[in-house]
């Protein structure tokens, strides 16, 4: 165990200790991932909160992401663990308005851990004005771009939509592609369109259209689409992106064929191993495209849940809030090369990256948990579909935007 978390878990258990005798009680927890890092930060948090409660019985499962997905809906619904992990965002919201989840809102305005320190991600945890949820880790979306291309050209970073036109002009005058992408795997392209709708509209309109509450013909989306198409005018991407998955779209990247990458921070370990180094990579938040809307951003997180089925709730609770603390949400995505939702919480201030994402994502107005994530699933597969066929010609527009309309009116 982590020595930080077995400090903190030594002090909790000595409080215990102190505060008169508990009789034994129990507590079941699911999580969802079997990766060597994900597997060691889990185990580890586990083991200190044993340490830090004695009189608790922990049974800790894990088990196939993929998997989970699959059973989870049936394991809310028959014999549920105490602590099960999930998406926040729309994706939680089929099952809170089944009823399948508890309400935690006490527990955040309780806790002052939680009340000061999760501003960021609060609304994404939250429906019907209440807290369902802890998350405990995160990671930023945004662009990533080659530093030495840009200092060659004499370019710099983008504010503005403007400014990110102008940089594309100068790129596509040095014979560079101002963007790389791979859409063999639709969720790139959605990647793309959150943050134009982001920075279009900005986040309830974001949220409002991925929950079902707003048309894709509604002239706010029409508008969105308006940005995409001047960003394939006048940037472009590769003109193979249909044919190549997110990691071979690294490719022109890496050997200075493309400037630049809308893509996930889980991403910056393929530049380095494709040649890159710190110094000729560097990330950028997407440029602001309509003055004035609040900056929110891409970012997907994990959490904890309370079943509303689950046997222990009040240990299901001291659970999540000890997850919540700065040091557990700390040590546990320094373990996974990930950030902390907690604002309080250490990173790992050698990685640029991470002290840019935490910075990014502390400071955003909101956070969205990605298109195929907020959306339901069978509108999220005609949705990246409609995108990359919108990239690939966008005089289909009309015809996308109809037919993500009939998708909707089936699926909602």
């Amino acid at each position: 165990m982590n020595l930080r978390l077995t400090k903190l878990a030594l002090a909790a258990a000595m409080g215990s200790l102190f505060s008169g005798s508990v009789l034994a009680s129990d507590l079941v927890i699911t999580f969802d991932d079997l990766n060597p890092d994900k597997k060691a930060a889990y185990e580890a948090a586990v083991e200190a909160f044993k340490a830090a409660n004695p009189d608790i019985n922990v049974t800790a499962n894990n088990g196939d992401r993929e998997a989970h997905k699959d059973t989870i809906r049936n394991a809310l619904q028959n014999d549920a663990p105490d602590v099960i992990t999930w998406y926040p965002g729309n994706r939680m919201g089929p099952f809170v308005d089944a009823g399948l989840f508890t309400d935690i809102s006490d527990l955040w305005a309780s806790d002052p851990n939680l009340a000061e320190n999760f501003n960021a991600i609060k609304p994404t945890m939250s429906r019907d004005g209440k807290q369902w949820g802890v998350p405990y880790s995160f990671y930023q979306w945004g662009v990533y771009y080659r530093a030495d291309i840009y200092d060659k050209l004499g370019l710099a970073e983008p504010k503005t939509w403007d400014e990110l036109l102008s940089n594309c002009d100068a790129l596509k005058e040095a014979g560079v592609t101002p963007f790389t992408i791979g859409t063999q795997y639709l969720w790139t392209a959605a990647g793309v369109f959150d943050y134009l709708n982001l920075r279009t509209n900005g986040y309830e309109v974001h949220n409002d259209l991925t929950a079902g509450k707003i048309k894709y013909t509604d002239p706010r989306i029409r508008d969105t689409f308006a940005k995409w198409e001047e960003m394939l005018d006048r940037c472009s991407f590769v003109s193979t992106h249909a044919t190549m998955d997110w990691q071979a779209a690294i490719a022109p990247f890496a050997n200075g064929d493309a400037a630049m990458y809308v893509m996930g921070n889980f991403s910056v370990g393929q530049y380095k191993d494709a040649g890159l180094t710190d110094d000729q990579i560097d990330f950028f938040q997407f440029p602001e495209i309509t003055a004035g809307v609040p900056r929110a951003e891409e970012a997907p997180a994990d959490a904890f849940f309370i079943p509303a089925n689950a046997k222990n709730v009040e240990n299901a609770k001291k659970f999540l809030a000890f997850v919540a603390t700065p040091e557990v949400q700390g040590e546990w995505n320094k373990t996974i090369g990930q950030l902390p939702p907690n604002s309080a919480a250490e990173i790992n201030t050698d990685d640029k990256f991470i002290v840019e994402g935490f910075e990014t994502l502390s400071t955003a107005s909101g956070l969205a948990q990605f298109y195929d994530r907020d959306a339901p699933a069978a509108m999220a597969k005609a949705g990246m579909e409609g995108f990359q066929k919108f990239m690939l010609d966008p005089s289909t527009l009309d015809e996308v935007l109809e037919n993500l309309d009939r998708v909707q009116a089936e699926v909602y």
